[in-house]
C-alpha cells in the first residue's frame, strides 16, 4: 500500500499523514546534507530513522531497511566520529542571570557567626567566670524539660509514658546528672534531697542514694590563691610552714586534700607549736558560683510553684539563706565556738561530747583552721566494737582533746598531688590492724540523741547535717565513748516561742493531747495535724482525727494506675495541707526535720540500739521544767507534769524491749525497723514508697 491508506467509507485511497509527514522531513535533510561534507552525509537520516528513547512512535513504524545488523553497525561507527558541535548563540535565546541564594548565604552567615559568638561566651564564662552562665542554662533547659513532662504525662494514663512511675524515672535521672554536670552548691541541694527521699518518689529514692557531697579536689596552685586572696600572704607565711623539707622551726602541711567535697576541701598540717590541724578550703569556684546558683534555684522554684501550684517558693528564701551562710566559714566558727561552749555548761553532755577548737588567728571567710580529729566514723562498726588492745587506762589518740604526738621519720614528696605525711596512729587496733574502740553502740547512740535533742529543745541552736561522715567516735581513758561533732556550717536557730512550742508538741504527741496538738499547729498554719504528727514522730501517729487516712481510704477502687494517680495526687494535697499559711509556717521545721530523719536513720541502721522516741520526748518534757522565765509555782507545776509524763513513756520502753526481743530471735531488726514499716504501711496507701537506704551509695 506504501504511504496510502484506504478508506472504506470514502471508496478511494489518500495519502497517510504521518508517513508523508516523515518522507518530507527525509527530502529536506537531504537537501540540506548535500551542502554538508561527504563525512557527515547520511547521519541526519540515520538518526532519523531511529525511534527517539522515549518517543510515541513505537519502534514497529520504523522502516525496515532501518532495522537490520548492517545499518545498526555503519550507525555505531559513525557516531564515534561525530564531532562536538556547540549550539549557535541564537538557539539558547536570552541570557538569564544566576541564581543568587541570598537568603540561604545569609542564614547560613548568621549561624556561623552565632556559633563563634557562643564559643566565644563559653570560653570566657569558663575561664573569667567559672562556667556560672552555662550552669544556669544547663539548668533552665532541665527544669523546662522535666516541667513539661509532667504536665503532659502526670495523669493516670500517660501519652507520652508506660505509667507514671517512667516519668519519675526518667525526671530523676535527668536531674541527677544536672546536680552532678553542675557540682558546686548543686551537689549540696542533692544531698538535701537524698536525705528526704523518704517523701519522694521510689525512682528518686533510688537514683539519688548515691548523691553525696564528694568531688574531685581543686589544684594545689588554686588553694594557694585562695589563701593568698584572703590572708595577704603565701600558705608558708600564714601557718609557718615548709615544702623544701623538714625543719626543726617549721611545721609540715599535705598539699594533698585528705577529703573533697562540693564547697571545700581538707588539708592537713601540722604546727611549729606541735598543733596538729584541719584546714578546711573553699574551693576557688564557688564564690563566684553561689550567687548565681541560688538566684537560678529561686527562678525555677517560682516557675513550678506557679505551674503545679504548690507553696514552695515562699520556703525558698530561707533555705537559700541558710546555704549562703553554709559557705561564710567565719560564721561556721562561731557556730562551732558557741556549741561548744553551750556543752561544756551542760553537765549531762560534758564528757561525752566533744566539739573541735577552731582557730581563730589561722581562719578567714573562706579558710578555718580547726583542731584535727583522729577517731572512727559512726557506721564502722568493726572500728567501734571489736576488741580494744590500746591498753588499760588508755584513750584513743586524741581523746578528750589531748595533745597528738609528733610523726616520726616525716619524708616530704615532690609530688603534690600524691602527698601523705600525717602517721596513721593505729597501734590500739593490734597487730592484725582488726581491733577496735571496744565499745557498746547504746551509750554512743544515747549520747547522740541526746545531743541533737538539747540542741532543739534547750538551746535552739540546731545542727542540720548530723549524717554519718560528720560524727567521730573516741575512747576515753575511763572506757566511754566520746561523740565528735564536726562541720557546723548548716545551722538555724529557733527563737524562744517557737522552741517551747516545739518541746510542748513533742510532749503532747507522747501523751495524745490531740487539743494542744490541734492548737499549736494552727498556730503554725498546718491544716493536717495527724500528717504533719506522724512526720515528726517519723511513725504513724494514731491519737489524732486520722482525718487524712480517712480521705485516702475513700479513694476509688479502680484500676492500678488510676488508683496510683489518685494517691500521689493525695500527696500532694496533703503538702498543701502541712504548708497549710505559709505566712504562719515556721520554716526551721524544714531543717528540723532533716535532723530528725537523719538521726532516725542513724539508729535504725545501727540496729535500734535505744528507744529514740522516748530519749527525745524525755528531753522535751526537761526542757519545759527548765525554762529560765518561769515562776517557782509553774517550774513545780511543770516538774510535776514531767514526772507523770516518765510514767506514760513506760509504755514506749514495753514496745522498745518488745521489739529487742523479737531482733535477739532474729525476728525483728528493732524499733526504729518497725516504726518504718508501718510508715511504710500508711506511705504506701499515700502512694509513697518509703526508704530505709537513705544513706546507701
Amino acid at each position: 500500500m506504501g504511504y496510502f491508506r484506504f478508506h472504506a467509507t470514502k471508496d478511494k485511497f489518500v495519502p497517510d499523514k504521518k508517513e508523508t509527514f516523515k518522507q518530507v522531513a527525509r527530502e529536506r535533510i537531504q537537501a540540506e546534507e548535500d551542502m554538508l561534507p561527504s563525512c557527515r552525509k547520511g547521519v541526519s537520516i540515520a538518526a532519523l530513522s531511529r525511534p527517539a528513547y522515549g518517543s510515541r512512535v513505537p519502534y514497529r513504524l520504523s522502516p525496515s531497511w532501518t532495522r537490520g545488523p548492517v545499518t545498526k553497525q555503519i550507525q555505531r561507527q559513525q557516531s564515534q566520529f561525530q564531532p562536538l558541535v556547540p549550539p549557535s548563540p541564537e538557539s539558547l535565546g536570552k541570557p538569564v542571570a544566576a541564581k543568587q541564594y541570598r537568603r540561604t548565604r545569609t542564614l547560613l552567615k548568621r549561624l556561623i557567626q552565632l556559633g563563634l559568638l557562643s564559643a566565644a561566651v563559653l570560653a570566657v564564662d569558663s575561664y573569667f567566670f567559672d562556667a556560672v552562665v552555662t550552669r544556669s542554662a544547663r539548668t533552665f533547659k532541665t527544669g523546662l524539660v522535666v516541667a513539661l513532662d509532667y504536665k503532659i504525662n502526670f495523669r493516670a494514663n500517660p501519652p507520652f509514658a508506660d505509667s507514671i512511675a517512667d516519668v519519675h524515672h526518667r525526671s530523676a535521672e535527668r536531674l541527677f546528672h544536672l546536680l552532678r554536670n553542675n557540682g558546686g552548691l548543686y551537689l549540696k541541694i542533692g544531698q538535701a534531697i537524698a536525705m528526704q527521699s523518704a517523701i519522694l518518689p521510689p525512682e528518686f529514692q533510688k537514683m539519688f542514694a548515691s548523691m553525696f557531697d564528694d568531688a574531685p579536689q581543686n589544684s594545689w596552685e588554686d588553694v594557694r590563691q585562695v589563701i593568698r586572696e584572703d590572708f595577704g600572704k603565701d600558705v608558708e607565711e600564714v601557718f609557718d610552714v615548709s615544702f623544701d623539707g623538714v625543719q626543726d622551726n617549721k611545721g609540715i602541711m599535705e598539699r594533698t586534700a585528705r577529703a573533697s567535697a562540693s564547697v571545700a576541701q581538707v588539708h592537713w598540717a601540722r604546727l611549729s607549736d606541735g598543733r596538729e590541724v584541719a584546714i578546711k578550703i573553699q574551693k576557688r569556684e564557688i564564690e563566684r558560683q553561689v550567687g548565681w546558683d541560688l538566684w537560678t534555684f529561686k527562678v525555677v522554684s517560682k516557675i513550678y510553684t506557679w505551674w503545679f501550684d504548690i507553696p514552695l517558693y515562699t520556703l525558698v528564701p530561707y533555705i537559700s539563706e541558710r546555704l549562703m551562710l553554709e559557705t561564710d566559714f567565719v560564721n561556721e566558727a562561731n557556730n562551732a565556738s558557741e556549741m561548744r561552749d553551750l556543752i561544756q555548761n551542760e553537765p549531762r553532755l560534758r564528757g561525752k561530747v566533744y566539739i573541735p577548737k577552731v582557730y581563730r588567728e589561722l581562719s578567714s571567710r573562706r579558710v578555718m583552721t580547726a583542731e584535727w580529729i583522729e577517731g572512727v566514723r559512726l557506721w564502722d562498726k568493726e572500728g567501734i566494737e571489736a576488741t580494744w588492745h590500746g591498753g588499760w587506762r588508755k584513750g584513743s589518740p586524741g581523746a578528750g582533746g589531748e595533745l597528738l604526738t609528733p610523726p616520726t621519720n616525716v619524708q616530704l614528696s615532690t609530688d603534690p598531688n600524691n602527698e601523705k605525711l600525717k602517721p596513721t596512729r593505729d597501734d590500739w587496733r593490734g597487730a592484725s590492724g582488726k581491733g577496735g574502740l571496744g565499745l557498746n553502740y547504746k551509750p554512743v547512740m544515747e549520747t547522740m540523741v541526746s545531743l541533737f535533742s538539747a540542741q532543739m529543745f534547750l538551746w535552739g541552736l540546731v545542727h542540720c547535717d548530723p549524717h554519718p561522715g560528720n560524727i567521730f567516735i573516741r575512747r576515753l581513758p575511763n572506757g566511754k565513748p566520746e561523740l565528735v561533732l564536726i562541720d557546723h556550717g548548716l545551722y538555724i536557730r529557733m527563737s524562744p516561742e517557737f522552741r517551747h512550742d516545739y518541746a510542748l508538741f513533742w510532749k503532747s504527741l507522747m501523751t495524745f493531747d490531740n487539743a494542744t496538738i490541734g492548737r499549736i499547729v494552727k498556730g503554725w498554719g498546718i491544716n493536717s495535724p495527724d500528717l504533719f504528727a506522724s512526720a515528726t514522730l517519723m511513725r504513724p501517729y494514731t491519737g489524732g482525727d486520722n482525718s487524712t487516712s480517712e480521705s485516702i481510704k475513700k479513694l476509688t477502687k479502680a484500676e492500678q494506675k488510676q488508683r496510683a494517680y489518685e494517691m500521689q495526687m493525695q500527696m500532694r494535697n496533703g503538702i498543701r495541707q502541712i504548708l497549710g499559711d505559709e505566712k504562719k509556717w515556721p520554716q526551721e521545721l524544714i531543717f528540723i526535720g532533716r535532723n530528725l530523719r537523719i538521726v532516725q536513720g542513724n539508729n535504725q541502721f545501727l540496729g535500734s540500739p535505744v528507744n529514740r522516741v522516748k530519749i527525745t520526748g524525755l528531753w522535751a518534757s526537761r526542757a519545759l521544767t527548765e525554762q529560765p522565765h518561769l515562776s517557782i509555782s509553774q517550774r513545780w507545776k511543770y516538774y510535776a507534769n514531767h514526772l507523770v509524763f516518765r510514767a506514760v513513756l513506760v509504755g514506749t520502753d514495753v514496745w522498745f524491749w518488745y521489739a529487742k526481743i523479737k531482733q535477739w530471735f532474729g525476728l525483728g531488726k528493732g524499733m526504729d525497723a518497725d516504726i518504718e514499716e508501718q510508715m511504710r504501711a500508711v506511705a504506701g496507701d499515700m502512694g509513697i514508697e518509703l526508704n530505709h537506704g537513705i544513706f546507701e551509695g
